[in-house]
C-alpha cells in the first residue's frame, strides 16, 4: 500500500479551495493555510488540516502549492516573517500558481533552488467551477525532474496540464497572454451589453441571441449572466484585472511592443476601480458607462 502524499495549498480563494478539495478527493493529505480563519475551519471539517501559518505547514508537506493573488502575496507567503520556504525540506517542490510577471517567475526559481527547493511555473486558468471539479488548466513551465515528482498531484488538480518548456517564466508568459485576451473579452462584453440597455433592447434576450451567434465568447457567456442578475459578487475583482493587464502591459512595454486594446481594456478596469468598484465581481466594469438602467439584484 502506498504512503498517502502530504500536499499544503496556500490561499483557500476561489481556486485555491476548489483545488485543495479536489486533491482531497483524489486522496492527497491536504493541509491548507488562509488568512480567513473560517474558511480554514471549514476546510478542516471536509477532512483537511489546517495550519495557521506557512511556515507551521512546510515541514510536513513535500509539495507546496501556492494559490495567492500577486507577487507580493507569493513573496510574503515564502519569504516572510512567518514564510515557508526556510521551513520546506530539501527536494521539496513548491507548485507557484498566481499570476506574476515573468521576470519574478524566473528569479523566484533561481531564489528557491539555491535552498534546494524545487519550482514549476505553474499558472491557472478556468475559474472556480472547474478548480473545484478538479478541470481546471495549468500553463506550467519548469525542469523535467519537477514534473516527474508531482504528476499524481498535477492529475488531481487540473484537467489539462500544459508542459511549455524547461524554463521557468515560460508559463506566466502564456498566463498573461491568456489574462490579455479575459480582460478584453470581458471588457468588450461589458461595452455591448451597455449598447444594448442604452438603446432599449432586452437585455435577457440580448444574451440569448448572442451566446448563440459570432459574436459569442466564452467570457461573454460566463460573466454577463452576473449583469443580468445584477449580482456583483467577486469570483474574479475588477481590482484583479487592473493588475494583471497592467502585467501584460509592463511586459510589452519592455520590448516597446503596442497593444491598444489591452490598454484600453485597462483604462476601463481603472476606471470601474476608482470608481468604487474593485472589489466587486469583474462584471462590474459595465458601470463605467453613463446613462444605462442597470438590472437590480434577483429575489431568490
Amino acid at each position: 500500500m502506498s504512503k498517502v502524499r502530504n500536499v499544503g495549498v496556500i490561499g483557500l480563494g476561489a481556486m485555491g479551495l476548489g483545488v485543495a478539495r479536489s486533491l482531497l478527493r483524489a486522496g492527497f493529505a491536504v493541509h491548507a493555510c488562509d488568512v480567513r480563519q473560517e474558511v480554514l475551519d471549514k476546510f478542516a471539517a471536509e477532512g483537511g488540516v489546517a495550519c495557521a501559518t506557512p511556515a507551521i505547514m512546510a515541514p510536513s508537506v513535500d509539495v507546496l502549492i501556492t494559490l495567492v493573488v500577486n507577487a507580493a502575496q507569493t513573496e510574503t507567503v515564502l519569504f516572510g516573517e512567518h514564510g515557508a520556504a526556510a521551513a520546506l525540506k530539501p527536494g521539496s517542490v513548491v507548485i507557484s500558481s498566481a499570476t506574476v510577471a515573468p521576470d519574478f517567475a524566473i528569479a523566484l526559481g533561481q531564489r528557491l533552488a539555491a535552498a534546494g527547493i524545487l519550482m514549476l511555473d505553474a499558472p491557472v486558468s478556468g475559474g472556480a467551477a472547474r478548480a473545484a471539479s478538479g478541470e481546471m488548466t495549468m500553463m506550467t513551465s519548469g525542469p523535467a525532474a519537477v514534473y516527474a515528482k508531482i504528476e499524481d498531484i498535477l492529475s488531481g488538480m487540473a484537467g489539462k496540464v500544459y508542459r511549455l518548456g524547461d524554463e521557468h517564466g515560460i508559463g506566466a508568459k502564456v498566463k498573461i497572454i491568456n489574462q490579455l485576451l479575459a480582460g478584453v473579452h470581458i471588457a468588450a462584453s461589458a461595452e455591448a451589453m451597455a449598447l444594448g440597455l442604452r438603446e432599449g433592447v432586452n437585455p435577457d434576450a440580448l444574451y440569448e441571441v448572442i451566446t448563440h451567434s459570432a459574436g459569442n465568447s466564452w467570457m461573454f457567456e460566463n460573466r454577463v449572466p452576473h449583469i443580468l442578475s445584477g449580482d456583483y459578487t467577486p469570483l474574479s475583482a475588477v481590482d484583479i484585472f487592473v493588475k494583471d493587464l497592467g502585467l501584460v502591459l509592463d511586459t510589452a512595454r519592455r520590448s516597446k511592443f503596442p497593444l491598444p486594446l489591452s490598454a484600453a481594456a485597462h483604462q476601463m478596469f481603472m476606471m470601474a476601480s476608482t470608481a468604487g468598484h474593485g472589489g466587486e465581481d469583474d462584471s462590474a466594469v459595465i458601470k463605467i458607462f453613463p446613462g444605462i438602467d442597470l438590472p437590480t439584484p434577483k429575489q431568490v
